[in-house]
């Protein structure tokens, strides 16, 4: 987007030197329009991440994603193994909403919704501007010596910061494990729930890591999806971006004089105070065009908006804008391409709520035991089969039993004859089916079967019964 000859900054990231040294990055406490706007939307994003995990419809956990059991249950609807497919179409589902709105906002997602983004500049660095001072403190606190202030609020920060990681981390567990097995570990203690325990202090650890050392290195190289902007993004996509055709003019950018017309000289409306460089938690200078490390955080917009109007210029410099409304002067369009990932983004919507809907609550499976022919008993024909029952709900089924449909002839249970399948359970087993051989019309007949529980159909499938291929 720049129209700078300058592309040397694109041969490294913001957060090494010249030595390929980590360098670290203290950015200016943000504050603005869109600074108090990304704060309600966090409070609103991280009061869901916190109560997902405890809420229940129907008995069943709002969020779960408990993948050693290959239990699943979004928005509190149940997914088993069987349900694969509706799970693969629900990831299908994001990963196109998410290209749909990056190709029209850019990377928003970054800047407002990513939990990376909000746990790091809404919590942790809020946390550390209240113990270490805004970014001027905290570069002289960095560089001080190891005396007794800083390892006050050096020891201090990192209390706090590991009491967050350690919250985060249990809701995160009641996120894979459910919150009953969460709060059955807090009752009965860690030794009894030594696996629960010990994958709670991992996963504090890694917040912990992350936050206090790793941070924005997460966006730069563990995150694809700032890789992915290259090939999304275009001169449509709405970016946080500088307007390099003002904010250069002729003359380019120059320090502020108050005395002087800048109209008049040529001056862009940049005066170079670099207070946008300041405040970019990525270390990155937005005046360079669209980079790998900008996460549309806004801080610059805030910023920059501050300084405009303190010397009598209009806002907007750095502003929400595309690439063609800046050169070209032209609004924005919904173009060609995004209606086409719409549509997309529609059908595949459609698609997973008419399967939700058509989705039953209990699968049964019957299918012939391999090996196995048929057997003659008196008039009849018997065939044996195994079957499986799977309860997808929080009631459970305590009088199951199995009937033809549409066919005459017997159903016996190897056991049983009714048996009970509990809530978010499985119940397998053999059965055998007899039909008088008068009644079969071919040596390979497709049988219905229903799955009662007490007077109730609660499912039905079919399966095929083998006979003799001659009959007299």
């Amino acid at each position: 987007m720049s129209n700078l000859p300058d592309e040397a900054f694109r041969d490294t990231i913001g957060t090494l030197d010249s030595e390929g040294k980590r360098k670290y990055i203290f950015p200016k406490k943000p504050s603005g329009k869109y600074y108090d706007y990304r704060k309600w939307v966090s409070y609103v994003l991280l009061s869901i991440f916190i109560i997902c995990p405890f809420i229940k419809i129907n008995g069943n956990q709002f969020m779960l994603f408990n993948i050693m059991e290959r239990r699943f249950n979004i928005f509190g609807f149940p997914f088993w193994p069987q349900d694969f497919y509706l799970f693969v179409l629900s990831m299908l589902v994001g990963v196109v909403f998410v290209i749909l709105f990056t190709v029209v906002f850019g990377r928003i997602f970054c800047g407002w919704i990513c939990p990376q983004t909000i746990f790091l500049e809404l919590v942790f660095r809020r946390v550390e501007y209240w113990i270490d001072g805004d970014h001027g403190a905290q570069k002289r606190l960095a560089k001080q010596q190891w005396n007794a202030e800083k390892i006050k609020k050096r020891v201090f920060k990192w209390f706090i910061f590991f009491l967050i990681s350690f919250v985060i981390a249990n809701v995160f567990l009641a996120y894979l494990v459910g919150s009953d097995q969460l709060f059955l570990m807090i009752e009965q203690g860690p030794v009894d729930q030594w696996s629960n325990f010990v994958a709670l202090l991992i996963f504090t650890g890694v917040f912990y890591f992350i936050f206090v050392w790793f941070r924005e290195q997460v966006c730069i190289i563990a995150c694809p999806y700032g890789r992915m902007q290259g090939v999304l993004l275009d001169n449509k996509s709405i970016n946080v971006a500088y307007d390099f055709v003002r904010g250069e003019k002729e003359v380019g950018r120059a320090r502020y004089n108050k005395q002087e017309d800048r109209d008049a000289s040529g001056k862009g409306d940049c005066i170079d105070c670099k207070q946008c460089v300041h405040v970019c938690p990525m270390g990155i200078d937005i005046r360079d065009g669209v980079q790998l490390e900008c996460t549309n955080c806004t801080a610059c917009i805030d910023e920059c908006d501050v300084i405009m109007e303190g010397i009598g210029l209009p806002k907007g410099l750095i502003r929400y804008a595309t690439e063609d409304e800046i050169v070209k002067k032209e609004p924005f369009q919904f173009t060609a391409r995004m209606k086409g990932y719409t549509a997309m983004l529609v059908i595949l919507m459609g698609i997973l709520v008419g399967t939700l809907f058509l989705r039953n609550d209990v699968e049964a499976l019957v299918l012939r035991l391999p090996g196995q022919l048929f057997e003659h008993k008196g008039e009849n024909i018997s065939n044996i089969y195994t079957y499986k029952i799977i309860n997808k709900t929080m009631k459970n089924y305590t009088d199951i039993h199995f009937e033809l449909i549409d066919q005459k002839g017997t159903i016996q249970n190897v056991g049983n004859t009714h048996f009970f399948v509990k809530k978010e359970g499985m119940s397998q087993g053999t059965l055998f089916i007899e039909i008088n051989q008068a009644l079969l019309e071919s040596d390979k007949t497709t049988v219905k079967i229903g799955v009662y529980n007490g007077d109730q159909l609660i499912e039905t499938t079919t399966t095929n019964f083998l006979g003799p291929r001659s009959f007299n």
